[in-house]
């Protein structure tokens, strides 16, 4: 149990030690953005005041890994709709206090009416009509300097981004998959824990550290998401394409696992509220999935194949062919099927088809069948 406990905080402390990283990383990278974008903004451009391209090279870096291309062109939106809201208002009311909040008023309205949600485009919808409101009348030829700041600003982001201080995009998600790798096979190991003792607290409890990896699943594909946009837009970073292609298509079904383990939890509760009878092999088919689980961990993490993960997951489908080689109660059978079906997406996971996959569990099911018999507890 020491040595556990040991293991589970080395891991923590690396995972800790590995995000640190990326927010530094990301800290340096806006730094430099806005470094770059207000020397070229002001040297080069003639900007004696360039507030806006840092500014706007500074939320391009801040954006949500994987959303700052998506984010950039929003900005240049949001820039260029502000300009015409408050351009076209300003010469139809004039400015002072009201016109101000006015303008504001129409801007955001439709900011908020063109894209449905808050965000980039209608915070610099906003911004960008304040400014032309209320500095109009003292300043002339405000609209060139604003747009020109704000696609130097996100350009120079990009660069930053793409060129200069790139993210290791594995890093990005060896931070994002364990959490959910540890959480998964851990309640899988309780639902199996709580079928094998009939214990219903525990199997609650399992059913809601399930539903409660929501958050992980969310960062995972965040995380995805930025990696996907490192490998596309970074060329030092394109040779991990095959690598993150590999991540994509497992964390599609890893996610899809989860979605079936939380049913299999579900069903298992139940199965122990209703005090039916449990054949033995169905906590061993539960506890075979959570082996697949840290195989496909250690495999991934190792970028090994994933001979071990599939003998794991047909286990736990033999195991669920031999609980239903007689006839079950309702819940028991739907548990046996769950097993069945998250053993098939645990194969896809790892590169089966879905043809192949189903084949193989059914297969496995049935030779579970005509093996030996399962016995009650």
């Amino acid at each position: 149990m020491i040595a556990g406990t040991r293991g589970r905080t080395s891991r923590a402390g690396r995972l800790r030690l590995r995000q640190l990283e990326i927010i530094g990383l990301i800290a340096v990278q806006a730094g430099l953005a806005a470094a770059l974008s207000w020397w070229l903004a002001f040297n080069l451009l003639g900007n004696p005041n360039p507030v806006f391209a840092p500014t706007a090279a500074v939320g391009t870096i801040a954006a949500a890994i994987g959303q700052r291309t998506r984010r950039t062109f929003e900005l240049l939106f949001g820039v260029g709709l502000g300009i015409a809201i408050g351009d076209g208002l300003v010469l139809l009311i004039g400015t002072g206090p009201w016109q101000t909040g006015i303008i504001v008023t129409l801007a955001i309205g439709v900011a908020l009416g063109l894209t449905g949600r808050g965000g980039t485009v209608v915070s610099q919808v906003g911004g960008t009509a304040v400014l032309i409101a209320t500095l109009s009348s003292t300043q002339q030829n405000l609209e060139l300097p604003r747009i020109v700041d704000a696609v130097t600003g996100s350009l120079v982001g990009l660069l930053v981004v793409a060129l200069l201080l790139p993210l290791h995009p594995m890093r990005v998600l060896r931070r994002a998959v364990p959490p959910v790798f540890d959480a998964l096979a851990r309640n899988l190991h309780e639902t199996e824990a709580a079928i094998r003792t009939r214990n219903s607290d525990r199997a609650v409890e399992a059913m809601d550290g399930l539903r409660a990896m929501g958050p992980d699943v969310e960062r995972l594909r965040e995380a995805l998401s930025g990696a996907e946009e490192v490998v596309t837009v970074a060329p030092a970073r394109w040779h991990w394409r095959r690598h993150y292609q590999r991540y994509e298509r497992g964390v599609a079904y890893l996610t899809r696992v989860v979605a079936d383990s939380q049913n299999l939890a579900r069903r298992s509760a139940t199965m122990v509220q209703y005090d039916e009878k449990i054949p033995g092999d169905l906590p061993d088919a539960v506890a075979a999935l959570a082996d697949a689980v840290r195989q496909l961990q250690r495999e991934v993490r190792s970028d090994r194949d994933h001979d071990g993960t599939r003998r794991h997951a047909l286990r736990a489908a033999a195991g669920a062919g031999r609980a239903t080689g007689r006839e079950l109660p309702s819940f028991a059978t739907s548990v046996a099927t769950q097993v069945r079906v998250t053993a098939s997406d645990l194969l896809r996971a790892t590169g089966c088809s879905v043809d192949e996959a189903n084949q193989q569990v059914r297969d496995a099911a049935r030779g579970g069948e005509r093996g030996v018999r399962p016995h009650f507890s």
